[in-house]
Parts: C-alpha cells; structure tokens; sequence
C-alpha cells in the first residue's frame, strides 16, 4: 500500500502486526503508526474474536484515516474473546505500548462485548481520555461512573436484535461527566445500515476529544 503523508511524516498505510507479551500470554495486534504521535487510538471488536470490525470495515478506515491527524491507531485481537477480566488486560497491554511509543492521550474503542472492555478498561488507565462504545453491552459496565473525567460516546442502533439499545440507554444513565447517546433508526447490530455516516461521528469525535 502506498504512503501517506502525516503531520509527522510519511507513514505507510498498511498496518504493521507485532506481538505483545503479557503475564496471561501473547497479545496479537496491528499498528498504523504515525510519526511522532502524541495521541492513539485502540480498537478492538466483540465476543467474534479476531480483528473484527464492525460498519463494513470501519477499524481499517479509522486506522488510515486518523494517520492524517497525525494519531496512530491499534487495532487488537483478544486472547479470549469471551473473557471480560482478561480482555481488559488485554486492552491495558495495548495501551502501554502505545504509552511506551511516546503517546499522552488514549482513546479506546469497543464494539458490542468490547463496549463493556473498554469501559472497565478505561477506568483502570489514566492515560484514557475519552471511550467509545459501539452497539455496546450493559453486562460488564458497572464502573461507568467511574469513567468521570474521561468522555464517553455511545451509538447504538435502533433496530439491533442481538444487544437492544436499552443496553446503552443504562450505561448513559449511570455514566457521569461529559457523555453522548446516539441512536441510528433502522441500524443492526454491526451498523453496516449507518457505516458512513457512524466513521464520519466516530473520526470527529475522535479528533475532537484526543487533540493536543
């Protein structure tokens, strides 16, 4: 894939795969990485495992994307996808080796079961400033309020089956300090009916919410 040009450089648009060791095991993930970046984002998705994404490839759009800010963007694979203590010791394995790669502020972003990661992760790190949850379970996310100070986006779909969006109406009701909820009518749970116009919310708050 071709380069793109970055605040802090030329950065290259494919992704780079390393392995992060941590006590519990070897953490897969993928680093857009752009020079110099003061700010990252971690992205990981549900219960499906792998380097899921949802809305028709929104992790890779945000990963190339956000390179043009100058923000460098991980994108994780938990060792157990359906273990929520030990997804968000995933989660904080990335967040410090973002840390360690010289970025202040961190963004976190989880869909459906990593609503919940994220959540509980980003209450354990003071290096989170702001956490978005996506179609995002209710199950897991009883330490919101203590999310405060760091923001917190919820979009949820109005028509999702599978997580319906009461889940993130609870979590909205129970978070403190500054929060949004927004519901997308007639968007599933994978949100590919809102894919658009969900990258361009996601991106800005992003921006917004991480700059310097």
């Amino acid at each position: 894939m071709p380069d793109i040009e970055t605040p802090g450089g030329q950065a290259s648009l494919e992704p780079r795969p390393f392995t992060l060791p941590t006590k519990q095991g070897p953490v897969d993930v993928l680093l857009y990485d752009s020079p110099g970046a003061k700010a990252g984002v971690l992205l990981a998705g549900g219960v499906g495992g792998g380097f899921d994404t949802p809305a028709l490839r929104l992790y890779p759009r945000l990963g190339e994307e956000l390179l043009k800010h100058g923000m460098s963007t991980l994108r994780l694979r938990y060792r157990h996808s359906t273990g929520l203590a030990e997804s968000v010791q995933d989660v904080l394995a990335g967040v410090d080796f973002l840390v360690e790669r010289g970025m202040e502020r961190i963004a976190l972003v989880g869909h459906s079961f990593g609503g919940a990661v994220m959540i509980r992760a980003g209450v354990r790190s003071a290096w989170v400033k702001t956490v978005v949850g996506l179609a995002s379970q209710s199950y897991g996310t009883e330490p919101v309020p203590e999310l405060h100070p760091r923001s917190l986006l919820l979009v949820h779909g109005t028509s999702d089956t599978v997580l319906p969006p009461r889940c993130s109406q609870s979590i909205h009701e129970r978070a403190r300090g500054h929060k949004e909820l927004e519901f997308i009518p007639g968007a599933g749970h994978v949100l590919n009916e809102a894919a658009e116009p969900l990258f361009t919310r996601v991106r800005d708050w992003l921006v917004h919410e991480l700059r310097g």
